[in-house]
C-alpha cells in the first residue's frame, strides 16, 4: 500500500470509530452528549477562527492558534495519520492543549463568548485541572 492508501485507511478507521462512539451515545439515550461529541472538532475550528479575529486575544495566543492550524493542515505530523487511532490522537491532544492555553491566558469568559457549540462540550476541557479558576471575571 502507498502512503496515501494508508492515510485513507487510517482516516476511514478513525471516522468509523468516531461514528461508533456517537452511535453508542445515541443508543444509550444521551443525545446531548452525542451532539457534543459529534460537533466538538467543527466547533473548535469555528472557535479558533473567531478567536484569531478578536482584538482582545493576545498576540502570542494568536500565534499559537496559527501554528496549530498550520500543523493540522500540513500533510505530515509527529505521529503519521496513517497509523490508526494514534495518528489522529496527536492532533486531538494538540487541539485540547491549545484550547486549554487559550482558556488559561485569555479567560473563560472570552472563550465562552465565542464557543458555537453546547456548553457541556466546552466544559469537558475548561473544567479540567489547571483551568478551573483561570480567567475568572
Amino acid at each position: 500500500m502507498t502512503g496515501w492508501q494508508w492515510t485513507a485507511l487510517a482516516a476511514g478507521i478513525g471516522l468509523l470509530l468516531y461514528l461508533f462512539f456517537v452511535l453508542v451515545l445515541l443508543v444509550a439515550g444521551r443525545r446531548q452528549d452525542a451532539r457534543a461529541l459529534a460537533g466538538f472538532v467543527p466547533d473548535c475550528v469555528v472557535l479558533f477562527a473567531r478567536l484569531a479575529r478578536d482584538g482582545r486575544v493576545p498576540r502570542r495566543h494568536k500565534l499559537i492558534l496559527s501554528g496549530l492550524v498550520a500543523y493540522l493542515a500540513l500533510p505530515f505530523d509527529l505521529v503519521p495519520d496513517f497509523i490508526p487511532v494514534a495518528g489522529q490522537l496527536d492532533d486531538a491532544i494538540l487541539v485540547a492543549l491549545v484550547l486549554r492555553t487559550i482558556l488559561r491566558g485569555s479567560g473563560r469568559q472570552l472563550v465562552q463568548e465565542h464557543w458555537p457549540g453546547p456548553p457541556n462540550s466546552l466544559a469537558f476541557v475548561s473544567d479540567s485541572p489547571g483551568v478551573a479558576n483561570a480567567g475568572s471575571v
